[in-house]
C-alpha cells in the first residue's frame, strides 16, 4: 500500500510526486514510457522553455479561466526559477518573457528525478496502466497496486508518437467527472486546395506578423512560417488555440509598418522598378502579395487606390483555415477534465476524496512560451501539498 501513486512521470506528475514525498508520504510515480519527462526533454528545441516571466491568468484558456489563479499564485514562476537556480542550471530570457536553459533540457529532468529520489519517492517506468478502481487500485500490466491517494498526471492527447493517450479522461469519466471535449492546441493551421497551393510556393518563407481572429480582440505579434500544408510559426500556433472551424483569421504580414505609405514615399526614388521589387518583404512573398492584390507593373504607374489595395493585401489578409495538423503536431491539448469538478486549491476531485488531476489533463491550457510548463509545476505542487 502506497500513500500516493502518481500516474505519469511528466512535468506535473514529477512535481506532485516530489512535493508529496517531501511531506513524508510513501510515493510511487508510474509511467508507461521508458524514459521520464520526455516533453521536457524535447521542448524548446532541446533547451526547455521551462516558464515565462509574464505569467497572468488571461494567458490561460479554460471554461473557467480563473480556476488556475490559486495554483499559479501559490507556486509562481519565481518559485520555479529559484528551484532552477538552486540546482545550478544556467538559463536565459529569449523573448517575450520566455526562459530557456543555456544547456540541455535534460538538466531539468535530472533535477526533478534527483529531487524525487532525495525525497524518498519511487519511480517505475515501462509500466502499462489500464485503469483505476475506487479504493484506490491502479490496474497495471504488472498487477494491481493500492494507494490511499492517486494523482492523475497522464497529460493530454498531443504528440501521440510519444505515447499520449486519453487515459486520464477515461479515469475522470469513470469517477463521474465531466470532461471538456479535447482538441489540438498550439498547432499549425491547414487550408483548402487553392490556398494551400499558394502557400506551398512560399514554403520556408518566414516573417514577423500579427495574426488575429477577424472581428475579435485577440491577436499575436510573433513569427509566421509558410509550410507545404499551410501556416505555422509562433503567431499561428498561438491563434490556433482560439480559432474554431469556420472562423476567418486576419494576418498582417508586415506588423507595425504601412506598406502602402512606404510605397507611396518611394515613388520618386524607385518609380521605375516593378512594384514587387520595391516592397521590403521576402521576394517570393512580395510577388505573391502583388498577385493576390491583382497588381502589376512599375511602382510609378500605381494609383493611390492601387497602393491602398496593396496595403489591404499585406496588412489585412483574411483567410479561413479548413483545419489544423491535428494531434500529430499539436504541442498541447485544449479542454480536459472540467475544472468545476476540481478544487482549485488542492486539485482534488470534488466528491472523490484522494483523487487529484494535474497538468495538461485538466481543462487549463496556456499560451506558447513556457506557460504550460508553469501550469504543470504549479498544479503539481498544489496537489503535492494535499495528496
Amino acid at each position: 500500500m502506497h500513500d500516493v501513486i502518481v500516474l505519469g512521470a511528466g512535468a506535473a506528475g514529477l512535481m506532485a510526486g516530489i512535493e508529496a514525498a517531501r511531506r513524508g508520504r510513501r510515493v510511487l510515480v508510474l509511467d508507461h514510457a521508458r524514459a521520464p519527462g520526455e516533453k521536457i526533454r524535447i521542448s524548446g528545441g532541446g533547451r526547455c522553455n521551462f516558464t515565462n516571466l509574464q505569467i497572468a491568468p488571461e494567458r490561460f484558456l479554460s471554461q473557467n479561466p480563473r480556476f488556475a489563479l490559486s495554483a499559479l499564485r501559490r507556486y509562481t514562476q519565481h518559485d520555479f526559477i529559484a528551484r532552477i537556480d538552486r540546482a545550478g542550471i544556467a538559463w536565459h530570457e529569449k523573448t517575450l518573457g520566455q526562459l530557456f536553459c543555456d544547456g540541455s533540457a535534460r538538466q531539468v529532468v535530472d533535477m526533478l528525478l534527483r529531487d524525487l529520489a532525495e525525497a524518498g519517492g519511487e519511480l517505475r517506468l515501462g509500466v502499462t496502466i489500464s485503469g483505476l478502481r475506487p479504493g484506490f487500485t491502479v490496474d497495471t500490466g504488472d498487477g494491481p497496486l493500492d494507494a490511499r491517494s492517486v494523482v492523475v498526471a497522464t497529460g493530454g492527447k498531443s504528440i501521440p508518437k510519444m505515447g499520449a493517450t486519453g487515459l486520464g479522461y477515461d479515469i475522470a469519466r469513470a469517477f463521474g467527472l465531466d470532461v471538456i471535449e479535447p482538441r489540438p492546441a498550439l498547432v499549425p493551421l491547414t487550408f483548402s486546395d487553392q490556398q494551400r497551393d499558394a502557400m506551398q510556393a512560399l514554403a520556408g518563407v518566414s516573417v514577423q506578423a500579427r495574426v488575429g481572429l477577424k472581428d475579435a480582440k485577440i491577436a499575436f505579434d510573433e513569427g509566421l512560417l509558410f509550410t507545404h500544408r499551410g501556416l505555422s510559426g509562433p503567431s499561428i500556433l498561438q491563434i490556433s488555440s482560439y480559432w474554431r472551424e469556420g472562423q476567418a483569421i486576419e494576418v498582417d504580414l508586415a506588423a507595425g509598418r504601412d506598406l502602402a505609405q512606404e510605397a507611396q514615399a518611394a515613388r520618386s526614388e524607385k518609380g521605375a522598378r516593378e512594384l514587387a521589387n520595391t516592397l521590403d518583404l521576402p521576394e517570393k512573398l512580395a510577388r505573391s502579395v502583388t498577385e493576390r492584390a491583382g497588381l502589376s507593373g512599375k511602382l510609378a504607374t500605381q494609383s493611390k487606390a492601387a497602393l491602398q489595395k496593396l496595403g489591404d493585401a499585406v496588412h489585412r489578409w483574411q483567410l479561413v483555415p479548413n483545419g489544423t495538423e491535428g494531434w500529430r503536431t499539436a504541442e498541447v491539448t485544449l479542454g480536459g477534465v472540467d475544472t468545476r469538478a476540481l478544487d482549485a486549491k488542492t486539485m482534488q476531485a470534488r466528491g472523490v476524496p484522494g483523487l487529484y488531476f494535474v497538468g495538461e489533463v485538466v481543462d487549463v491550457t496556456g499560451w506558447l512560451g513556457g506557460y504550460n510548463f508553469q501550469w504543470a509545476w504549479s498544479s503539481g505542487w498544489a496537489a503535492g501539498q494535499a495528496a
